[in-house]
């Protein structure tokens, strides 16, 4: 990313048609359809993890939202994790360092002393390099259909996760 031309900014700051304009732009309109949105479903965002990069003529070229979600494993006990995505970048935009620079933002922002597993549905190939890892989670079920290798995780400590378990969102 040109840091010369290109800001980071909380995502709260932007018109949430922008957002949904551009996640329809990157995903396709019937995105809401997806696994990702089940598990999510009820929750909103979390704001202090959640920015957008505004390129030189103030246009929208990405985002990153991080969700409060949950593994419900085979006793009932709830775990807090943090549900990664979307992770957009208009499509003419790809390849330019924009994902890189909002999943640098994102891990800036979670507090070392606190930071709850991370995980994401996505390409195993791009997201390995942030530390997302497809080992720990391949007992885990969605609400919906997924292919179970772009289910990913990043912890410290992976033997914290249930071997099995539910995931969906976290409504405390």
């Amino acid at each position: 990313m040109d840091t010369a031309t290109a800001t980071l900014i909380p995502l709260a700051e932007v018109d949430p048609a922008l957002v949904e304009a551009l996640l329809d732009r990157a995903f396709g309109e019937d995105r809401h359809e997806r696994t990702a949105y089940k598990v999510r479903k009820g929750t909103d965002w979390l704001p202090a993890l959640s920015f957008a990069v505004i390129d030189e003529s103030d246009f929208l070229v990405g985002s990153i939202q991080v969700w409060p979600v949950a593994l419900t494993d085979d006793k009932g006990r709830r775990h807090p994790l943090l549900m990664v995505g979307p992770v957009a970048v208009v499509p003419d935009r790809q390849d330019q360092g924009f994902g890189r620079a909002l999943m640098a933002a994102m891990n800036g922002a979670i507090d070392p002393q606190a930071a709850l597993p991370q995980v994401l549905i996505g390409d195993p190939d791009y997201y390995s390099r942030f530390g997302f890892q497809g080992g720990p989670t391949q007992g885990w079920s969605l609400p919906g259909p997924f292919e179970a290798h772009r289910l990913l995780v990043r912890t410290e400590n992976p033997g914290i996760l249930p071997d099995h378990g539910t995931l969906g969102p976290w409504i405390g």
